[in-house]
């Protein structure tokens, strides 16, 4: 009898375990959809119209899903003030409120792969290691973001309020790295998110590719207006930077970028550039 029930035991734990992952997307969905039908608590629409300017923008239907995209951005990730920063509801509601304009009109994962949100009070010193085969190369550097490969992202609060201010500028760092999660899901960070249709990959690559090619022409000409000169550093930064713009530069690159400017739209589902604006 004790054998059987060892044996039982054994057997059961595997099953319990199976079980569980087949049922666990259906629970997190039911989660997900019971949160996003929500109110946003008392405050969070008094913070966002103080501090996102992007926000004042928004349709109406599309304030109401930010809201309920919020609400399951907020439950999901955890925030940490490092250097002295208060996490308070300003910092909480900026940030998610910013990070979640990305996923209005589509099918949200809500940045999968990572839970943790580092915010400094201001820009922060980081070490960079370089290794080309041979010699080790450290370098500190001081940073306003970065995100992490299957890891955390890092933020510098006045960095996040000042962009998140100004909608008009093309500088927004939550925006920028939260663009970086969305890359990092379709395995490597290197300018190419996973897209809405199969279809849609070779056309992505070949206009990408290309604007990325007159952006270097431009830049070295000096005659970039649109995007800042930091996306000629690689495909993933051409991809978090031309995110920037989009969003906060919309008039200016669908007038001037419209090839790329058709490409993020068909991404991000939302045209920013038909958005009211002061």
């Amino acid at each position: 009898m004790k054998e059987l029930i060892i044996f039982l035991v054994i057997v059961s734990i595997p099953l319990a375990i199976g079980l569980y992952l087949v049922i666990k997307p259906g629970l997190l969905k039911r989660r997900r959809a019971r949160l996003r039908r929500r109110p946003p608590p008392q405050g969070v629409e008094e913070i966002l119209s103080r501090n996102v300017g992007l926000y004042a923008l928004l349709p109406d239907d599309l304030r109401e899903q930010l809201h309920g995209h919020m609400n399951v951005f907020l439950d999901e990730k955890q925030f940490l003030g490092l250097g002295g920063q208060e996490i308070t509801a300003d910092v909480a509601v900026t940030i998610a409120g910013t990070a979640c304009m990305l996923l209005l009109n589509r099918e949200p994962s809500y940045f999968p792969g990572f839970s943790s949100i580092l915010v400094y009070p201001n820009v922060y010193e980081a070490e960079h290691v370089d290794y080309d085969g041979v010699v080790e190369s450290r370098k500190r550097s001081r940073r306003a973001g970065e995100s992490w490969h299957r890891g955390p992202i890092v933020l510098a609060w006045s960095s996040v309020s000042q962009g998140a201010a100004n909608a008009g500028d093309g500088y927004n760092v939550v925006l920028h790295e939260f663009a970086h999660k969305l890359d990092e899901e379709n395995s490597g960070t290197n300018g190419q998110p996973v897209l809405h249709a199969a279809g849609h990959y070779q056309e992505w690559a070949d206009v990408l590719g290309r604007e990325y090619q007159l952006f270097s022409d431009r830049v070295s000409r000096r005659n970039n207006k649109v995007m800042d000169e930091y996306g000629l550093t690689s495909p993933a930064e051409f991809f978090a930077v031309a995110t920037e713009s989009f969003f906060e530069k919309a008039v200016g690159m669908q007038k001037r970028l419209p090839d790329l400017y058709e490409q993020l739209m068909k991404f991000y589902a939302v045209d920013p550039a038909s958005w009211a604006r002061p």
